[in-house]
């Protein structure tokens, strides 16, 4: 080494080490960046960030410059310990000055780089893309042919060596992504965000208005108690059927009506020719609410009436129903949770059983199954497998329910008490399942 000062090799040791480092951060630097955040800064206009997508656009060039550095570095510094050992203090040296190196390059080369690259991956990798471009444009024909070798190994196990990273979430994957935003994102966002994504898996079933709930116009009534019912109609619009549901003439605005009677030209054949004006709308059951969400948007209707696989009318879904299910419930007054429920001044609830099991857990933060009947009635019928009497009092996943009103062969108004740890009514039947 009389040509080369030692000084010298140490000072391209050092230099060796810091290309070294640059390299192992930066790498894990560029697998750890955030492809979101990433397309967010390149839809911001920053050549950084869009040099990054391009780069990383082909991992496996990227993957191989990288590694072709940091062994031409790794390997240049070997090259010069072990030169300057044999010069300097002879060849029963040589082994501890590569454990030597060994540790220098593990600690300050492999370790260290890697961790801050982890840690703070846009601070390395958007940077270091302005290195790697030029590199890899010099570099081109060894890292093609490299990688000609690396995609024939690869086909030869069976690998595709073509495939891309996919990076697209699924919606369970979105939903993980939205919880863990914790305060980037209000709380009450975070939950109207999960609704939406929910609107794949809930049903019209799990949402409707039963059957036996929906207010109709019956034309075979008297016209006395169709003209009562006109007068006390508390909807916009209703259904004007002969006989039953399954019989629906069509849909009557009341705002027509209103004309007609203040007029005084309605009668039955009038009333028959506005409800004539509208065409119900039917979808089968299992209809998702995005897929009723995007027809009621495609003919601007705002409800429709869910039908079985034999036609037989079920239930009513509305706009509204379904925009309930994102935002929450719609009412003027704050302190009432949902239109079913009524808080008495104990501290009990008083619950229509035709409330919806899904509404009822997200109003009153219950647990109750959704998987199995779709209203409390329903879900009360299940477990005693018989029609109770008034005043019946059962416990069901943990409430203590008391049955107020019975009619129609339904269970139709309930008394809660949802706080855990109350005594139960004595007598009480047990329907928690085991």
């Amino acid at each position: 080494m009389n040509h080369l000062p030692v000084s010298h090799a140490l000072a391209g040791l050092a230099a060796c080490v810091l290309l070294s480092a640059f390299f192992s951060g930066t790498e894990t630097a560029l697998m750890s960046l955030n492809r979101y955040r990433l397309r967010h800064r390149v839809k911001n206009g920053e050549a950084a960030a869009r040099l990054t997508e391009r780069l990383l656009a082909r991992p496996d060039r990227l993957i191989a410059l990288i590694l072709l550095g940091n062994t031409l570095v790794n390997v240049t510094a070997g090259s010069i310990v072990t030169l300057v050992t044999l010069e300097t203090w002879g060849e029963e040296w040589l082994a501890v000055a590569n454990g030597v190196l060994t540790v220098v390059l593990l600690l300050f080369a492999e370790v260290g780089p890697k961790t801050f690259g982890a840690l703070h991956p846009e601070l390395l990798a958007l940077p270091s893309a302005f290195v790697y471009r030029p590199l890899l444009f010099i570099t081109y024909p060894l890292i093609w042919l490299i990688n000609w070798f690396a995609n024939g190994m690869l086909k030869l196990i069976g690998a595709p060596a073509t495939a891309r990273a996919q990076h697209s979430l699924s919606a369970d994957e979105l939903r993980t992504v939205v919880a863990e935003a914790g305060a980037l994102i209000p709380l009450r966002h975070q939950e109207m965000l999960v609704s939406i994504l929910d609107l794949e898996r809930i049903t019209v079933d799990d949402i409707m208005v039963p059957r036996n709930e929906i207010a109709g116009i019956d034309l075979n009534d008297d016209w006395d108690e169709i003209e009562t019912a006109l007068r006390e109609a508390q909807h916009t619009r209703m259904p004007v059927y002969e006989g039953d549901l399954d019989h629906i003439v069509g849909v009557l605005h009341m705002k027509r009506v209103v004309r007609e009677m203040v007029r005084g030209e309605l009668d039955r054949k009038a009333l028959v020719a506005l409800a004539s004006r509208q065409e119900p709308v039917y979808v089968p059951e299992g209809t998702t609410l995005n897929q009723q969400l995007v027809a009621f948007q495609g003919q601007r209707r705002r409800h429709a009436y869910v039908v079985d696989e034999y036609g037989d009318v079920q239930g009513l879904v509305t706009l509204e129903d379904i925009l309930e299910e994102i935002v929450g419930e719609f009412t003027t007054q704050p302190s009432i949770l949902h239109k079913d429920v009524h808080a008495e001044a104990d501290g009990r609830l008083v619950i229509a059983g035709s409330a919806t099991v899904r509404s009822l857990n997200r109003a009153l933060k219950w647990s109750l199954p959704t998987d199995g009947p779709k209203t409390l009635n329903g879900l009360i019928l299940e477990y005693l497998e018989t029609i109770p009497e008034t005043g019946t009092s059962l416990r069901l996943h943990g409430l203590l329910i008391e049955i107020l009103q019975i009619a129609d062969n339904t269970v139709k108004t309930v008394r809660v008490l949802p706080a855990p740890g109350l005594p139960g009514v004595p007598g009480a039947e047990e329907a928690t399942p085991e």
